[in-house]
């Protein structure tokens, strides 16, 4: 009897395993199907994911080719793409408040930033359908049933990657593409035990600056310092848009 309990115990634990194979071998196409299906309803614009393998086994996912369209009325098709997107949890921190993250890895993103002469660009333009779309949210965390506020979730990074950036920005007449070093972060929100969201964003974004500035006065060197619209200076330009498309660009992940 023992033996037989053992036998049903053994085929049982087989089975799960290979359901959840099967489930990681399936879970790629459904998160695929969603984000092209939902996507447009969230930003009003073309939104397209060209494959996504997930593992629940190991925690760890990939998603490639993310392309989100620009709102009419602007010269480029695409506001955002993502080559690839790589990432990896411990499967049991996700029961707790911090997940620990063990990588992300960001390879080949683009962004294409346009400004108006008589002000905003595709960014600000996005950010009004998708805020029209699902609406405005606080950041304040929700109270609980008993009246006390809900513990925002923290997350811990151990090593974040973004590399083959590719950064194109158009101010009135003038468009300069501006390529990026790699950024590497490591440990991100270790020592605090996890940090939020925001506050990845914040520390992302101001590594994403730093690079942004160096490069754009790479650019503005190699061009010469040629005048655009009143004499403002190419690198002047160019700094002034990246802050901005950095700005929106953070409200968006926001959303």
């Amino acid at each position: 009897m023992l033996k037989i309990l053992l036998k049903m115990f053994v085929v049982l634990a087989l089975l799960g395993v290979i359901a959840l194979v099967g489930i990681g071998f399936f879970l790629g196409p459904i998160v695929t199907k969603v984000v092209n299906t939902l996507g447009p309803k969230i930003t009003g614009t073309t939104v397209t994911l060209d494959g996504a393998k997930i593992s629940p086994l190991t925690g760890s996912g990939t998603l490639k080719g993310l392309f989100v369209g620009n709102p009419e009325g602007w010269s480029s098709d695409k506001a955002f793409y993502l080559g690839e997107v790589r990432g990896s949890v411990q499967p049991f921190s996700v029961l707790g408040d911090c997940i620990v993250v063990n990588e992300v890895f960001i390879d080949g993103p683009e962004l294409v930033y346009e400004k108006r002469l008589l002000g905003g660009s595709n960014i600000d333009a996005l950010l009004r359908q998708v805020e029209a779309n699902i609406g405005s949210e606080s950041s304040t965390p929700a109270a609980k049933p008993d009246g006390k506020p809900a513990k925002q979730l923290k997350f811990a990074i151990k090593l974040f990657r973004l590399q083959n950036v590719k950064v194109s920005m158009g101010i009135g007449k003038a468009m300069v593409s501006v390529p990026m070093p790699p950024i590497t972060i490591t440990d991100l929100g270790v020592a605090e035990g996890g940090i939020t969201p925001d506050q990845i964003v914040g520390a992302v974004l101001r590594a994403v600056t730093a690079n942004l500035g160096s490069a754009t006065a790479d650019v503005a060197l190699k061009m010469g310092g040629s005048a655009l619209d009143g004499g403002m200076s190419v690198g002047g330009a160019v700094k002034d848009a990246g802050k901005g498309a950095l700005d929106g660009v953070k409200k968006l992940f926001g959303k």
